[in-house]
């Protein structure tokens, strides 16, 4: 009886809910002489703020040539807007401005669903080592990592210098596919001096900084051993492939639309969710140095935390995940 009357209760509040909506939909409009997408387009500043927006506005229409807007082709937005704008009877001539807001907010939304295509059509694209163009990424990572040590040969324990967990790179690749591959060499080829930096501090981590409320409390022999104790480093290909899925997961649900939103002047692309990965890449590595964990079992723990406060800064609308690229990369992010 319980169970049946807190389902009644739901649906009750659901219903609620959602006439109030429309009754309050119908009453501004009636008031403003406004629909709510004009509404939206005029009250709020482009990217995410006005994007968001838009796309629930759409999803929640009770019209379905609104709530197929946001899965359209590319190709066929601007037919898109001249439907709705029929629909809603706005006259383009007298509301040009609307048109283009929400040509530009409705190129955003359904890009980053061919995005999300792009993306895991890659996950599940598995390396294979007889295809010559997945080899031929491989080695390019070795040359822009180690351009100074000639790999001796493609099953070689080299890989593990650049933080592979064996001889042969293609083994750690199951989980992200060919995802991991494209993200680490964009971030090894683009941001070369960064990614360099990483993989050097990965691999030979800085002495512990050690408190002074924690010095104060040890003996001097355990200040003597503890002095010279490094930090602890970590396989640099290997969380690499780890920080993909974290970018992946960003993007499955949902929570990288504030930064690509405020990013991308219209279509998030690929280059985009690589730029956004090398910044995941740097950050983690600050962040990794800043918790300094005692062992790398705590790796769990501290990707956990890493993870929590980047959907912290996503949740505000203004966020943008400033990448640290080299000058001619910039030109692909507009703030």
């Amino acid at each position: 009886m319980k169970h049946f009357m807190r389902l009644l209760t739901q649906l009750f509040l659901f219903l609620s809910c959602k006439y109030l909506r429309q009754g309050r939909k119908f009453l501004v409009r009636k008031l403003t002489g406004r629909c709510e997408l004009q509404r939206i387009c005029y009250n709020n500043k482009s990217g995410a703020h006005r994007t968001l927006k838009i796309e629930s506005s759409l999803k929640f229409s009770k019209s379905e040539l609104l709530q197929s807007a946001v899965i359209v082709h590319p190709d066929s937005v601007e037919k898109t807007i001249d439907d709705i704008m029929t629909l809603k009877k706005i006259d383009p001539d007298i509301n040009p401005q609307l048109g283009i807001s929400l040509q530009a907010s409705l190129l955003q939304i359904v890009g980053y669903h061919k995005l999300m295509a792009e993306v895991e059509k890659l996950r599940r694209e598995p390396y294979d080592c007889n295809n010559p163009e997945h080899e031929e990424m491989l080695v390019k990572l070795w040359k822009a990592l180690r351009p100074e040590s000639p790999l001796t040969g493609r099953i070689s324990k080299q890989w593990m210098e650049i933080g592979f967990q064996g001889s042969d790179p293609k083994t750690d690749f199951r989980g992200m596919g060919l995802l991991g591959l494209h993200s680490l060499l964009y971030f090894a080829e683009h941001d070369q001096a960064a990614a360099l930096q990483v993989l050097h501090d990965s691999l030979q981590p800085k002495h512990r900084k050690i408190a002074k409320e924690e010095a104060s409390k040890m003996s001097k022999a355990e200040w003597d051993k503890k002095s010279f104790e490094k930090a602890i480093g970590y396989s640099f290909a290997i969380v690499g492939i780890n920080i993909t899925d974290l970018a992946y997961t960003l993007l499955v649900n949902g929570a990288l639309k504030t930064h690509l939103y405020n990013v991308a002047p219209e279509i998030p692309n690929m280059v985009h969710f690589q730029q956004t990965f090398s910044y995941l890449m740097q950050e983690f590595h600050r962040f990794w140095t800043e918790e300094d964990p005692c062992d790398i079992m705590e790796f769990n723990r501290v990707r956990n935390k890493f993870y929590k406060r980047i959907l912290t800064q996503l949740k505000d609308p203004d966020m943008v995940l400033c990448p640290h690229f080299t000058a001619s990369d910039l030109h692909l992010i507009t703030l």
